[in-house]
């Protein structure tokens, strides 16, 4: 699958802010209004609003109208594009983690034969 570079420099720097990851986390579980966002933040609602929109803009969420509210709700897309485009580096973690592997078992190797 090929990766839009600016969508996914979009995402990312959308990402690379806690406050921001945190409302994607929130909306994970279901969709909220833009108060119940608000709540666990020590924040204005003009900030957290600002927040919303970096992630709307870079498709992380969507908002949509019912009556006078208008919910947020977490979009898959941009997060399926990012854990595609880590996937290419997976053989890498893997090695690395069987040359740990082996290692901690040549550790506890040695352990087993000091002690016997």
């Amino acid at each position: 699958m090929t990766v839009d570079d600016s969508r996914l420099d979009e995402t990312f720097a959308a990402l690379a802010n806690s406050t921001r990851r945190a409302i994607l986390a929130r909306l994970a579980e279901g969709e909220a209004s833009v108060n119940d966002l608000a709540e666990p933040f020590d924040l204005t609602l003009p900030a957290i609003s600002k927040h919303i929109k970096v992630l709307e803009q870079a498709g992380l969420i969507t908002r949509r109208r019912r009556a006078q509210f208008r919910p947020c709700t977490i979009a898959a897309a941009p997060l399926a594009e990012v854990a595609d485009w880590a996937e290419q580096y997976r053989h890498i973690w893997d090695h690395r983690f069987d040359r740990m592997s082996d290692y901690v078992q040549d550790l506890q190797d040695t352990r087993h034969k000091k002690e016997a």
